[in-house]
């Protein structure tokens, strides 16, 4: 199968579950609420090492806030019991700090739900108040009050959904790779945890030659190594490689972006094979086929 001249492996990626909340975080500024979301997105790139994976999902006008302030809503994705962990942490150390923010549930319509307490930081000063139809704690801190909702809902989602950017030179992945992630930031109800967005250093589960190690480089999947690996997945002229990888509320969330990043990826020049990863099926139970997203 081809694609604007480009090819599509017959192959699918291999994605697991995941349960993920959506917190929107707002500010006085756009800019301020952005700084806080990435502060609190830090580190969570792959639950391989990280202790959850999280993203910048979409900017928010104040038309879509419940305080009528610019926001920024973003995704935290983990088991069950590490999410409510993490999502506590992250708005206590990251948001709760940061200037003018306020934070509030990005999916009140979830049947379940964690309780994310922050209103004992107010040492008893703290009170509740209604914001746009929403039950608040208010928290008096020293630029004036910290606002905020404290029962979340959470949702299972699908982590690791995947493609592969293939392309003859390592500045034509990279651009083929931008171009996907940036049109992913279109569609709604997903994330790309990497640095950019992108992955350079993909990986396999285990080692081969070191047992202690949960994860290692792909190998089939370096070009460098393409005259050395006999069962190498690296095409004659490809130079480089970058993975994208994409979490998200459900499945279609994730298959519409792998197709949105894909149909961005095979227009840049240079691009010439798309790919995507699994494992046969040892890592997750979601199946999905590039031939049939496209």
């Amino acid at each position: 199968m081809e694609l604007n001249g480009v090819t599509i492996d017959d192959t699918y990626a291999e994605a697991f579950p995941t349960w993920v909340s959506r917190v929107i975080i707002t500010a006085v500024t756009e800019e301020w609420a952005y700084k806080a979301a990435v502060e609190a997105t830090g580190f969570a790139t792959s639950a391989i090492g990280c202790p959850c994976e999280a993203g910048i999902e979409m900017f928010l006008s104040g038309d879509e806030t419940p305080d009528g302030r610019p926001g920024v809503a973003v995704l935290f994705c983990a088991g069950k019991k590490k999410l409510k962990e993490q999502v506590v942490e992250r708005l206590a150390e990251c948001v709760l700090t940061s200037p003018t923010t306020a934070v509030f549930d990005g999916l009140p319509e979830a049947e379940e739900r964690i309780a994310v307490k922050l209103h004992f930081f107010g040492d008893g000063y703290e009170y509740q108040k209604e914001v746009g139809g929403r039950k608040c704690w208010v928290i008096p801190i020293m630029n004036g009050e910290y606002v905020g909702e404290e029962d979340f809902g959470i949702v299972k989602g699908v982590a690791g959904g995947n493609f592969f950017v293939m392309g003859e030179n390592q500045m034509a992945a990279l651009m083929g790779a931008q171009a996907a992630v940036d049109a992913i930031a279109g569609v709604c109800g997903v994330i790309t945890s990497f640095p950019g967005g992108i992955v350079a250093s993909g990986s396999k589960v285990g080692s081969k030659k070191y047992k202690f190690m949960p994860a290692s480089t792909n190998e089939q999947y370096c070009p460098t190594l393409r005259e050395k690996v006999a069962e190498t997945k690296i095409p004659a002229g490809i130079a480089a490689v970058y993975e994208i990888v994409i979490d998200g509320i459900d499945e279609d969330a994730v298959k519409e972006a792998m197709a949105a990043g894909i149909a961005a990826a095979v227009k840049v020049p240079g691009v010439k094979y798309i790919s995507a990863g699994n494992f046969g099926g040892n890592l997750g139970p979601f199946k999905i086929d590039l031939a049939d997203i496209l």
